[in-house]
């Protein structure tokens, strides 16, 4: 296993972009978690895909000047994870989903992305959740296979208030769609008051990983009141041979108070944990 550290550009959204990949770049950052967050994030699908092959390039550009590497394209279609969630019950929004997907697996590919993160969909009412897990796992099945032809690894990333809240959840999802992997983020289970030992098991399924701080009740917190054992994941990564990058995801934004931590010091200490403490784990766990 080889330590692969990436910061996301949405961690930062008061900065231009620009200056957001410098300060990337200054903090010795290898790759940059791509946002593609529809009314919320500096690069928004609606504008990046009227022309997806300038907008791809011009990104490659710009991470290309700084020595940085897309690590990874997250696309979310809608501010809310509902209005155009992958299973939701109106046809018109599943299409419009999918075409969205289409043209992310082109971008990424343009700016030189091997991953592409989404999410796994929604409840929702008046719809039994066997309909809703079954239309998930069709549409995402679609997904994996759209993905697989552009040569791009396609995860999803099981959070709260998703068709797949909980870590067992998560497991039957990927289960029921081969080749289907996971964005794993622990903050959405320890929110939960889950375990890490409960979540430990989707570490096998995981191609890109979320890391920050978080706790009982916060989906994000400080590093010095984070209840995630990293040292025990870092551990796990290495057995399981984790191949992906680590992604350092804080985001500032008003949904559950994740607006209330100082983002670039809680950024640094994540970076400067997983660089002092990676090689003498893997050293014990091989011994």
């Amino acid at each position: 296993m080889k330590l692969n550290l990436a910061c996301a550009d949405f961690t930062f959204p008061l900065l231009p972009h620009e200056k957001v990949l410098d300060l990337i770049a200054l903090l010795g950052f290898e790759g940059v978690d791509i946002g593609l967050f529809e009314k919320r994030s500096h690069l928004q699908p609606s504008q990046e895909f009227r022309n997806i092959g300038r907008s791809a390039r011009n990104l490659a550009r710009r991470l290309g000047d700084r020595g940085l590497r897309p690590a990874d394209v997250f696309l979310q279609v809608d501010g809310s994870f509902v209005t155009f969630a992958s299973n939701h019950p109106e046809a018109r929004k599943r299409r419009k989903a999918r075409d969205w997907f289409e043209k992310t697996i082109e971008y990424a590919t343009g700016c030189g992305a091997r991953h592409v993160t989404g999410l796994p969909g929604a409840d929702f009412n008046g719809v039994p959740h066997a309909e809703s897990f079954r239309r998930c796992c069709e549409e995402l099945a679609w997904r994996v296979e759209k993905a697989r032809d552009a040569r791009i690894t396609f995860s999803v990333e099981a959070h709260i208030g998703s068709v797949v809240p909980k870590p067992r959840d998560a497991q039957r999802l990927v289960r029921s769609v081969p080749g289907l992997t996971l964005t794993l983020d622990y903050t959405h289970f320890a929110y939960l008051g889950l375990p890490d030992s409960a979540v430990e098991p989707l570490v096998a399924h995981a191609s890109h990983f979320h890391a920050r701080g978080g706790r009982r009740g916060r989906l994000q917190c400080s590093f010095k009141d984070n209840t995630i054992d990293y040292r025990r994941i870092l551990r796990v990564m290495d057995r399981t041979g984790y191949p992906g990058y680590i992604g350092v995801e804080y985001v500032w934004t008003e949904w559950q108070r994740c607006n209330e931590v100082d983002n670039l010091s809680e950024t640094v200490l994540f970076r400067d944990f997983f660089r002092k403490h990676f090689n003498p784990i893997l050293r014990r766990t091989r011994a």
